[in-house]
């Protein structure tokens, strides 16, 4: 069975816009692409990065004792869309009602998509290798989550114009308490 076409050009055109957005995190290079996708694509990415993370977790779980490869696999493929979106709607609202911003939620939701799709890949993997061994695991979580801000400071400047003062950087810090409570009600 094999993606629709329509799918397989969406995946096919983000990646290539996310090897950009890595290769060159800029304000301009962000605004060239946020308004070349909609909420869905970004979601249809949002769901490859958990199907892989899940399928990367399932499977590095076989090789950690008390570790469940099914609850590794379910619990990614649920739960990384649920935070993307209480993020991306954090962000939005809080950009767009607290400091005027201008951006609408779908350049939000697909900007954010971009870096976050390949950077949680990559961070499921890094994690699934280096857990358990200290330090290191620690060290490789931390490292992940400062290049994901660094693209998400960014990113908020873009998507929601909002560039003065300390709006961006409110605006992630209100998204990552939102979700932090979000995963707290969750994993509950």
């Amino acid at each position: 069975m094999s993606l629709p076409s329509y799918a397989q050009q969406s995946l096919s055109t983000q990646l290539g816009q996310s090897l950009t957005m890595l290769a060159r995190p800029s304000v301009q290079t962000f605004e060239r692409f946020e308004r070349r996708g909609t909420a869905r694509d970004a979601f249809l990415y949002v769901l490859v990065a958990a199907l892989v993370s899940a399928c990367v977790a399932g499977f590095f779980a076989l090789f950690h004792d008390g570790v469940s490869p099914l609850g590794q696999f379910v619990s990614r493929l649920i739960t990384l869309p649920l935070q993307f979106l209480a993020f991306t709607g954090t962000v939005y609202a809080v950009g767009r009602y607290l400091f005027g911003g201008t951006g609408e939620y779908r350049e939000v939701a697909y900007t954010f998509a971009l870096f976050f799709v390949p950077l949680s890949i990559l961070s499921s993997v890094l994690g699934s290798v280096v857990y358990g061994i200290p330090l290191l695991g620690d060290m490789a979580g931390w490292l992940m989550t400062l290049i994901q801000l660094a693209y998400a400071y960014v990113a908020v400047q873009s998507s929601m114009n909002v560039r003065a003062g300390v709006a961006p950087v409110a605006a992630l810090l209100l998204a990552a308490l939102v979700t932090s409570a979000f995963n707290l009600a969750l994993y509950w």
